[in-house]
């Protein structure tokens, strides 16, 4: 499995739908979190896009000079930028970062948002904007010059004078749920993305985008977006999943799902559907929880529960042929923590992360009455405290 983070652009705090609880998304914040991302053994992040968010790829390029391996997810929006200025972009970001930058195409999804900048396309046109995009921009970066007079786009002699490091380009990631975007993905993309929605209805879109792209003698990997919330044990991790959103009320959520109801992506109709507009019935698949949903745009299930059974659905989805996992949770710094402390050692990570059991600086853990390194102790007493914590 690669396991990828998530860099919260659009804000972070320990609750939904309120201020309560939140904190600002700032450089020195970002910065922890990516060197978090960084340190524990995460493959890269996700940085997210639209005018909700920060610019993805001026976050992305201020954080390469305080990480080392990390690979940042960084979108490309066809229709707001030519592909011959992308593929610049796009190649000038692999060379400065040694080759750790993945492409996410997205086409958008949200009308008032699209005509802002400038979109007037609806949902179909706006993927065949999208296939002459990548067509321009995946010949580009392969150092081949390219005239192309579609419906959309009219470039002549376009061309990169700079390669990328990755070869032939930097992997192409794309989430899309309608007939129109799986076709796109078929013939273009590397990882096809889906939502956290349950496994069955996951299973037949893997199914219809494996048929579409052997049409187009080629093979797609696939990803999913999801939110996890892991705890020691299934009753605290519940329990988490409640207090989150404990200060989302009707009218909160009313509102919510008024802005989302006018997007016409399919992916995001889907979401909506899961969530519903209660904070009741919310599991809607075993340890699948849509209450995120219920106020957030896009990824809106998580996986909730003790690290064996996360890990467990996590093998599931594996099984149909998931083999990225993109994941985040409130708050996104202590999260990544803890995720990578429960849940790491159940998964089989590609990048897994590796240390001496005996360090000198910064143990596991605190030192024991000034003398003595710490180890794992089993079992412990039945009211969860380890037996030395008992007192008589």
């Amino acid at each position: 499995m690669n396991i990828f983070w998530f860099i919260p652009t659009h804000g972070d705090g320990r609750y939904l739908g309120t201020a309560r609880g939140g904190r600002a998304v700032d450089h020195p914040y970002l910065k922890q979190l990516a060197q978090a991302v960084d340190h524990l053994g995460y493959a890269g992040a996700l940085l997210p896009t639209g005018r909700s968010c920060e610019d993805a790829w001026v976050v992305g390029a201020s954080l390469l000079s305080v990480t080392e391996r990390m690979r940042f997810l960084i979108a490309v929006r066809p229709g707001l930028i030519s592909p011959s200025a992308a593929a610049r972009m796009a190649a000038t970001f692999d060379r400065l970062s040694g080759g750790r930058l993945l492409i996410n195409v997205v086409t958008g999804g949200d009308p008032v948002e699209l005509a802002g900048d400038g979109i007037h396309l609806d949902h179909d046109t706006r993927y065949e904007l999208t296939d002459e995009f990548l067509t321009v921009w995946r010949e580009e970066m392969q150092g081949r010059e390219v005239t192309l007079r579609g419906r959309h786009l009219d470039i002549r002699g376009g061309k990169l004078l700079f390669p990328p490091v990755q070869t032939p380009y930097p992997p192409l990631y794309f989430g899309g749920s309608s007939e129109a975007a799986m076709k796109v993905a078929a013939k273009h993309v590397d990882v096809y993305l889906t939502w956290g929605e349950p496994p069955k209805q996951v299973a037949q879109k893997i199914r219809q985008v494996r048929l579409l792209a052997e049409k187009q003698g080629r093979t797609v990997r696939f990803g999913i977006r999801l939110h996890v919330i892991v705890r020691e044990t299934e009753r605290e991790a519940w329990d988490a999943a409640n207090r989150l959103i404990r200060y989302v009320d009707d009218e909160v959520i009313r509102a919510s799902k008024r802005a989302l109801s006018r997007s016409d992506s399919v992916g995001q109709q889907r979401m909506s559907q899961l969530s519903g507009f209660t904070k009741t019935d919310l599991e809607v698949s075993p340890n699948l929880w849509a209450g995120i949903g219920l106020v957030r745009g896009g990824a809106g299930t998580a996986l909730v529960g003790d690290p064996r059974t996360v890990a467990e659905r996590m093998r599931e989805y594996a099984a149909l042929g998931i083999d990225t996992f993109i994941l985040s949770g409130y708050p996104h710094l202590e999260e990544a923590y803890r995720v990578a402390e429960l849940l790491f050692p159940e998964l089989p990570l590609q990048n897994a992360p590796s240390a001496p059991k005996r360090q000198i600086i910064s143990p596991f853990g605190e030192i024991i009455a000034n003398d003595h390194f710490p180890g794992e102790r089993k079992g412990g007493g039945g009211d969860g405290r380890p037996e030395t914590a008992k007192s008589g």
